[in-house]
Protein backbone atom coordinates (compact mmCIF):
# COMPACT_ATOMS: atom_id res chain seq x y z
CA UNK A 1 0.00 0.00 0.00
CA UNK A 2 1.41 3.58 -1.01
CA UNK A 3 0.01 6.57 0.02
CA UNK A 4 1.58 10.66 -1.26
CA UNK A 5 2.67 12.10 1.91
CA UNK A 6 2.87 15.66 1.20
CA UNK A 7 5.53 16.93 4.19
CA UNK A 8 8.36 14.32 4.66
CA UNK A 9 11.49 14.65 6.34
CA UNK A 10 14.94 13.71 5.11
CA UNK A 11 16.37 10.60 7.50
CA UNK A 12 19.48 12.08 8.67
CA UNK A 13 18.81 14.52 11.34
CA UNK A 14 16.30 11.66 12.21
CA UNK A 15 18.43 9.27 13.17
CA UNK A 16 20.99 11.25 14.38
CA UNK A 17 19.07 12.42 16.95
CA UNK A 18 17.61 8.89 17.99
CA UNK A 19 21.47 8.20 18.57
CA UNK A 20 21.84 11.53 20.55
CA UNK A 21 19.03 10.27 22.50
CA UNK A 22 19.40 6.62 22.99
CA UNK A 23 23.23 7.99 24.11
CA UNK A 24 21.89 9.95 26.95
CA UNK A 25 19.41 7.31 28.31
CA UNK A 26 22.60 4.50 28.47
CA UNK A 27 24.47 7.40 30.28
CA UNK A 28 22.10 8.17 32.60
CA UNK A 29 22.01 4.40 33.90
CA UNK A 30 25.37 4.86 35.45
CA UNK A 31 24.24 7.85 37.85
CA UNK A 32 22.75 5.99 40.67
CA UNK A 33 26.19 4.23 40.83
CA UNK A 34 28.36 7.11 40.53
CA UNK A 35 26.22 8.58 43.31
CA UNK A 36 26.52 5.17 45.11
CA UNK A 37 30.06 5.55 44.75
CA UNK A 38 30.43 8.40 46.58
CA UNK A 39 28.40 7.84 49.10
CA UNK A 40 30.35 4.38 50.26
CA UNK A 41 33.12 6.43 49.97
CA UNK A 42 31.86 9.02 52.38
CA UNK A 43 30.92 6.02 54.83
CA UNK A 44 34.31 4.03 54.11
CA UNK A 45 33.70 1.34 52.67
CA UNK A 46 35.91 -1.02 51.06
CA UNK A 47 35.90 -1.91 47.14
CA UNK A 48 34.45 -5.35 47.72
CA UNK A 49 31.99 -4.22 50.18
CA UNK A 50 30.63 -1.54 48.01
CA UNK A 51 30.69 -4.69 44.58
CA UNK A 52 28.25 -6.75 47.66
CA UNK A 53 26.07 -4.26 48.71
CA UNK A 54 25.08 -2.67 45.38
CA UNK A 55 24.96 -6.13 43.70
CA UNK A 56 21.18 -5.60 42.57
CA UNK A 57 22.18 -1.87 41.26
CA UNK A 58 25.13 -3.53 38.81
CA UNK A 59 22.66 -6.22 37.64
CA UNK A 60 20.29 -3.88 36.68
CA UNK A 61 22.38 -1.55 34.97
CA UNK A 62 24.25 -3.95 32.98
CA UNK A 63 20.65 -5.23 32.17
CA UNK A 64 19.53 -2.07 30.76
CA UNK A 65 22.46 -1.08 29.09
CA UNK A 66 22.51 -4.40 27.11
CA UNK A 67 18.78 -3.85 26.19
CA UNK A 68 18.88 -0.67 25.33
CA UNK A 69 21.77 -1.16 22.86
CA UNK A 70 19.36 -4.27 21.28
CA UNK A 71 16.81 -1.84 20.98
CA UNK A 72 18.97 0.28 19.13
CA UNK A 73 20.46 -2.06 16.77
CA UNK A 74 17.07 -3.21 16.03
CA UNK A 75 15.80 0.20 15.25
CA UNK A 76 18.81 0.72 12.93
CA UNK A 77 17.86 -2.50 10.87
CA UNK A 78 14.35 -1.03 10.80
CA UNK A 79 15.12 2.06 9.86
CA UNK A 80 18.36 1.48 7.40
CA UNK A 81 16.26 1.30 4.35
CA UNK A 82 13.87 4.12 5.19
CA UNK A 83 14.39 7.39 3.23
CA UNK A 84 11.66 9.28 4.56
CA UNK A 85 9.92 10.21 7.50
CA UNK A 86 6.27 11.24 7.76
CA UNK A 87 4.37 13.37 10.83
CA UNK A 88 2.44 10.03 11.98
CA UNK A 89 6.03 7.98 11.54
CA UNK A 90 7.98 10.90 13.58
CA UNK A 91 5.44 10.41 16.49
CA UNK A 92 6.03 7.24 16.29
CA UNK A 93 9.67 6.65 16.49
CA UNK A 94 8.53 10.42 19.80
CA UNK A 95 6.53 7.25 21.61
CA UNK A 96 9.61 4.59 21.09
CA UNK A 97 12.27 7.56 22.36
CA UNK A 98 10.21 8.29 25.20
CA UNK A 99 10.02 4.35 26.80
CA UNK A 100 14.31 4.55 26.16
CA UNK A 101 14.65 7.95 28.42
CA UNK A 102 12.61 6.52 31.04
CA UNK A 103 13.59 2.70 31.36
CA UNK A 104 16.55 4.30 33.78
CA UNK A 105 14.02 5.31 36.45
CA UNK A 106 12.47 1.92 36.72
CA UNK A 107 16.09 0.72 36.23
CA UNK A 108 16.85 2.60 39.81
CA UNK A 109 13.95 0.86 41.08
CA UNK A 110 15.32 -2.24 40.21
CA UNK A 111 18.46 -1.83 42.06
CA UNK A 112 17.89 0.23 44.93
CA UNK A 113 14.25 -0.35 45.81
CA UNK A 114 13.18 -3.66 47.91
CA UNK A 115 11.38 -6.12 44.76
CA UNK A 116 7.60 -6.50 44.23
CA UNK A 117 4.46 -6.74 41.51
CA UNK A 118 4.52 -3.28 40.92
CA UNK A 119 8.58 -2.90 40.19
CA UNK A 120 8.21 -5.79 37.92
CA UNK A 121 5.55 -4.50 36.06
CA UNK A 122 6.78 -0.80 35.65
CA UNK A 123 9.95 -2.47 34.34
CA UNK A 124 9.22 -4.88 32.04
CA UNK A 125 5.84 -3.22 31.20
CA UNK A 126 8.56 -0.71 29.85
CA UNK A 127 10.09 -2.63 27.77
CA UNK A 128 6.86 -4.16 26.01
CA UNK A 129 6.10 -0.70 25.64
CA UNK A 130 9.33 -0.05 23.37
CA UNK A 131 8.14 -3.28 21.62
CA UNK A 132 5.03 -1.84 20.90
CA UNK A 133 6.56 1.49 19.48
CA UNK A 134 9.07 -0.48 17.39
CA UNK A 135 6.12 -2.96 15.97
CA UNK A 136 4.06 0.20 14.99
CA UNK A 137 6.67 1.72 13.36
CA UNK A 138 7.53 -1.42 10.94
CA UNK A 139 3.09 -1.74 10.54
CA UNK A 140 3.01 1.72 9.34
CA UNK A 141 6.41 1.02 6.95
CA UNK A 142 4.31 -2.41 5.56
CA UNK A 143 1.23 0.14 5.28
CA UNK A 144 3.38 3.16 3.61
CA UNK A 145 6.29 1.09 0.95
CA UNK A 146 7.02 3.78 -0.60
CA UNK A 147 8.97 5.39 1.55
CA UNK A 148 11.96 3.61 1.46
CA UNK A 149 12.85 0.33 -0.15
CA UNK A 150 12.98 -2.10 2.61
CA UNK A 151 12.05 -5.80 1.12
CA UNK A 152 8.68 -7.87 2.25
CA UNK A 153 10.85 -9.96 3.65
CA UNK A 154 12.37 -7.40 6.34
CA UNK A 155 9.24 -5.60 6.89
CA UNK A 156 7.52 -9.35 7.43
CA UNK A 157 10.45 -10.61 9.68
CA UNK A 158 10.66 -7.43 11.34
CA UNK A 159 7.07 -7.80 12.50
CA UNK A 160 7.40 -11.49 13.61
CA UNK A 161 10.28 -10.59 15.32
CA UNK A 162 8.65 -7.55 17.20
CA UNK A 163 5.06 -9.86 18.07
CA UNK A 164 7.74 -12.54 19.84
CA UNK A 165 9.33 -10.42 21.82
CA UNK A 166 6.25 -8.79 23.30
CA UNK A 167 4.92 -12.41 23.81
CA UNK A 168 8.08 -13.40 25.49
CA UNK A 169 8.54 -9.90 27.51
CA UNK A 170 4.58 -10.90 28.52
CA UNK A 171 5.51 -14.37 29.48
CA UNK A 172 8.52 -13.00 31.57
CA UNK A 173 6.30 -10.81 33.12
CA UNK A 174 4.11 -13.00 34.70
CA UNK A 175 6.58 -15.33 35.58
CA UNK A 176 7.97 -11.92 37.47
CA UNK A 177 4.60 -11.29 39.00
CA UNK A 178 3.53 -14.50 40.14
CA UNK A 179 7.13 -16.18 41.25
CA UNK A 180 8.85 -13.45 43.01
CA UNK A 181 11.34 -15.01 43.99
CA UNK A 182 12.81 -15.91 40.61
CA UNK A 183 13.25 -11.95 40.32
CA UNK A 184 13.68 -10.95 36.77
CA UNK A 185 15.42 -14.64 35.33
CA UNK A 186 12.60 -14.63 33.43
CA UNK A 187 13.50 -12.59 31.37
CA UNK A 188 16.16 -15.14 29.89
CA UNK A 189 13.19 -16.47 28.16
CA UNK A 190 14.04 -13.69 25.66
CA UNK A 191 16.67 -16.49 24.51
CA UNK A 192 13.80 -17.91 22.23
CA UNK A 193 13.37 -14.80 20.61
CA UNK A 194 14.96 -16.06 17.37
CA UNK A 195 12.95 -19.66 17.20
CA UNK A 196 9.99 -17.80 17.66
CA UNK A 197 10.41 -14.84 15.17
CA UNK A 198 11.29 -17.60 12.93
CA UNK A 199 7.40 -19.58 13.93
CA UNK A 200 5.90 -16.07 13.80
CA UNK A 201 7.37 -15.37 9.90
CA UNK A 202 6.67 -18.64 8.40
CA UNK A 203 2.86 -18.13 9.75
CA UNK A 204 2.94 -14.77 7.92
CA UNK A 205 4.54 -16.57 4.67
CA UNK A 206 1.94 -18.90 4.61
CA UNK A 207 -1.34 -17.09 5.26
CA UNK A 208 0.19 -14.36 2.66
CA UNK A 209 0.73 -17.49 0.33
CA UNK A 210 -2.70 -18.57 1.19
CA UNK A 211 -4.62 -14.72 0.69
CA UNK A 212 -2.39 -14.55 -2.88
CA UNK A 213 -4.86 -15.29 -6.15
CA UNK A 214 -4.46 -17.97 -8.10
CA UNK A 215 -2.47 -17.63 -11.64
CA UNK A 216 -5.03 -18.58 -14.14
CA UNK A 217 -3.98 -21.69 -16.42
Amino acid sequence: MSDHHPTTFPTERFKAFVDAVVAIAMTLLILPLLEAVSDAAGEGETTGRFFHEHAGQLLSFGLSFVLIAVFWMGHHRQYRDIERITTPLLWINVAWMATIVWLPVPTAMLGQLDADPLQAVVYIGTLILTQVTTLGGWVYVARHRDLGSASSDAIRGGIAGDLAAIALFGAALVIAVSIPATGYAGLLILLLNGPLSRVFDRLARRRGQAGAPSRPE
